[in-house]
Parts: structure tokens; C-alpha cells; sequence
């Protein structure tokens, strides 16, 4: 089953159902003084609370996608504002580093994020190498530009920074 924002909205229909229920039950609970009517007070105002966040995720469901060809990766720097940083595995290729720029761009999207003035999300890709022994080098590899209001942007702009790929190389030689 997919979590889509359709899912999201017939559940959130259904649990306001069970609050109209569970209201009334508590209005004759209260009119007649029942032990436990208070009880009933507290399960009607959880399934409110239900109700709120099942509408609000029929907004937007948190999900990931998944791109054909993309590798693991770890997000290592996003305050939610503008720009993010991922970091892949040293042995990534061009190719492999394109998909994932891809699928980073669709995950960390979210009308949500604030935007400091501009206009883009830029993520960036980046590894660590070690050209010898007890020294580690931050390589940024690439980075994938995005709308930040568009959730299907047309004009995601990435970029491979194929001179960088020769560090990782020179580094696997030694």
C-alpha cells in the first residue's frame, strides 16, 4: 500500500466519523453523570488530535522516492533553509552520482523549508578522502539545483564536478 495524500484524506474522513461518535458519547456520558466520562473526554480529544495530523499529512505525506541506479546516502548538513549536504561512499561514479543527486533533490523537498531569499535548493555532494595517514579531505563531487516551491520541478539543474573524480582515483592508488 502507497502512502499517498488520498490514503491520508479517506483516513482522516473516517477517524472525524469516529470523533462525531465518540462526542456524542461523551455529551451523554457528561448529561448523565456516568463514573467514567471523563475517560471518554480525554479518547475524544486524542482522536482530535488524530484527525489533525491525519489532515495535514493528506497535504503532503512524508515519503521517499527511490531512483533507479542512485546509492546510499547520508544527510550531513540541512538547517531546513536553502542549501543541504550529502555525503556518498568514495567508490560513487559520475553515473551513479547523477541518479543520486536525483533522488537527494525529490527526498529533501518540502514546501515547507525557508527559503533566506532565494529562490533554489542546492544540495551538495560530497565524499571524504584520506591522501595519507591520519588526514582527511572533504571532495565535493557535484550539486543539484531545485525549485523550492515546485515539487515537480522542470528545471532541476545538476551538476558532476568531473575534475574532482580524479582525487578520488589518485586516492584509490595510493
Amino acid at each position: 500500500m502507497s502512502l499517498t495524500p488520498a490514503l491520508f484524506g479517506q483516513l482522516a474522513q473516517g477517524m472525524g466519523i469516529f470523533v462525531l461518535v465518540c462526542t456524542l458519547i461523551t455529551g451523554l456520558a457528561m448529561s448523565q453523570q456516568w463514573s467514567w466520562r471523563y475517560r471518554m473526554v480525554g479518547v475524544t480529544l486524542f482522536s482530535v488530535v488524530l484527525v489533525v495530523g491525519l489532515f495535514s499529512l493528506s497535504f503532503e505525506p512524508i515519503t521517499r522516492s527511490a531512483t533507479q541506479g542512485s546509492v546510499p546516502f547520508k544527510l550531513v548538513y540541512d538547517r531546513f533553509g536553502s542549501q543541504a549536504t550529502i555525503a556518498v561512499a568514495p567508490t560513487i561514479t559520475p553515473e551513479q552520482l547523477q541518479f543520486t543527486l536525483t533522488q537527494a533533490s525529490n527526498n529533501l523537498f518540502s514546501s515547507g523549508r525557508n527559503n533566506q531569499g532565494e529562490e533554489q535548493l542546492t544540495i551538495y555532494a560530497r565524499t571524504i578522502i584520506h591522501p595519507r595517514a591520519g588526514v582527511s579531505q572533504p571532495v565535493y563531487l557535484g550539486r543539484v539545483k531545485r525549485s523550492l516551491s515546485l515539487r515537480n520541478d522542470p528545471n532541476v539543474e545538476i551538476t558532476v564536478f568531473a575534475d574532482q573524480f580524479s582525487k578520488l582515483s589518485s586516492n584509490a592508488a595510493s
